[in-house]
């Protein structure tokens, strides 16, 4: 008993399960308790004190194996470990960047691909960690329906996503028709479905733990589908809405950690006004349904055209110019920027205290020298949330592209009548010549 306690403490807080009473005392001055079954009396023994362990109880996680590729730990043998892990970093960051570039280099879909991957395998690591404190207590159908909710929640996700930028697709195939028309109501059954999968599964003497893992699987999910959803939705909005945000905590990460001398001085402004210059980064990524494929051709809006302002007085006289060029995004940028190295961190710290709280290093050993996927990301999606909550807020306007979308999936009368009615607006509005009468 005394073994089994060791290994599967939990980390939830101190709450509610009083110690037995003492011989010839009742708890708290009660006389009920004295008529609890000796059953029960010896689960709340074995069991009820699960939430009363305190940090130092929490069991130990295997570290993880070193994944680091043979050709480097030759190269880098004869260096201390370090200089050794310096290297390791250093090479493997060069070689994301890369692959980064070339991902956005090969447009937009596979930048949705590479985020959906990225939330799996963050899903993953959380889970996993979940899974390893408590793997000796044989929770039933824990990992199960732990991937199962997040297919529902995939599910719900982009299927709301296929709904608002892909309509005149599902407007060609039936079978869309049904799926996007019901696609609130499957969802919510394909959830009960597992919610009562979940109670079926419970057990007398894990019910607390069950408890503690079903909510561990919920708030995973917050974490990465949430605002991977974000992500995407940010992405849509225009690839620079997507780049930019992400660039600023990697610069402040690389920062941080190795490249202070060489990218310190490097202003991220600069970046944005190389992309506000080209379409391809400005403009919302939109599906074409005559060519299948994702575009991203448009007439720049005001906040990628240059504009100039004039200056503050004390500004003329630091500067020594009255005006100046700049693109609009670029005062935006100095939020986005902001955020990223004030507030972004944050995430961090929460990622760092929730593996000391396990006791572990990394959250996986994905990526050798850095760790997991999550260690690397643990900023970019609360980073995420401030973009989508800031497009929302200042910037996102009505959408000609996606009101058309709109209007097409409609019935002929339903067409004719906003058609009148629009026009009817316009000739009050003395946009329109009213026809005249023969």
């Amino acid at each position: 008993m005394l073994e089994l306690r060791h290994r599967g403490s939990c980390p939830g807080p101190r709450e509610a399960v009083s110690p037995p009473p003492r011989e010839g005392e009742a708890a708290g001055g009660d006389h009920e308790t004295e008529s609890t079954s000796d059953k029960e009396t010896d689960i709340d023994d074995r069991y009820g004190d699960l939430d009363s362990r305190t940090d130092s109880d929490i069991p130990e996680i295997p570290p993880s194996s070193d994944r680091t590729p043979e050709i480097l730990k030759k190269a880098l043998s004869g260096l201390s470990s370090r200089w050794k892990n310096w290297w390791i970093r250093g090479i493997l960051t060069l070689t994301m960047i890369s692959l980064f570039f070339l991902i956005i280099y090969m447009g937009s879909f596979m930048l949705m691909l590479l985020v959906l991957g990225i939330q799996v395998k963050c899903f993953h690591e959380i889970i996993t960690i979940g899974y390893r404190v408590y793997h000796s207590y044989d929770l039933p159908w824990f990992r199960t329906l732990s991937w199962y909710f997040l297919l529902c929640v995939n599910y719900f996700f982009y299927g709301e996503t296929v709904a608002d930028y892909f309509a005149t697709f599902v407007q060609r195939e039936e079978q869309l028709q049904f799926l996007i028309r019901y696609h609130r109501f499957i969802s919510f059954a394909l959830y009960l479905a597992g919610f009562c999968m979940f109670v079926l599964s419970l057990v007398k003497k894990h019910y607390r733990l069950q408890f503690y893992m079903f909510a561990w699987t919920h708030v995973t999910l917050l974490i990465t589908v949430t605002q991977s959803h974000l992500v995407i939705q940010n992405l849509f909005e225009g690839m620079i809405w997507f780049l930019v945000p992400i660039s600023s905590v990697i610069c402040n990460d690389i920062t941080a950690y190795l490249f202070g001398f060489f990218f310190g001085r490097t202003p991220l402004i600069k970046a944005a006004y190389v992309l506000s210059k080209y379409q391809y980064f400005v403009c919302p990524v939109e599906y074409r349904s005559d060519v299948n494929s994702f575009v991203t051709e448009c007439e720049p809006s005001e906040l990628f055209q240059l504009q100039t302002y004039s200056l503050p007085p004390f500004l003329k006289a630091v500067l020594r110019q009255e005006r100046v060029s700049l693109y609009p995004f670029q005062i935006h940028s100095i939020a986005l920027s902001t955020f990223a190295s004030l507030i972004g961190p944050f995430g961090g710290f929460f990622a760092s205290g929730f593996k000391r709280a396990f006791k572990i290093k990394d959250f996986a050993n994905t990526i050798p020298g850095h760790g997991g996927i999550m260690d690397r990301f643990d900023c970019q999606y609360l980073m995420a949330t401030f973009v989508h909550v800031y497009i929302t807020s200042f910037i996102r306007g009505p959408n000609p592209s996606k009101v058309l979308q709109q209007l097409l999936v409609l019935q002929p009368e339903q067409q004719l009548n906003i058609y009148k009615t629009l026009k009817t607006h316009l000739i009050e509005k003395g946009i329109l010549q009213p026809a005249l009468k023969v």
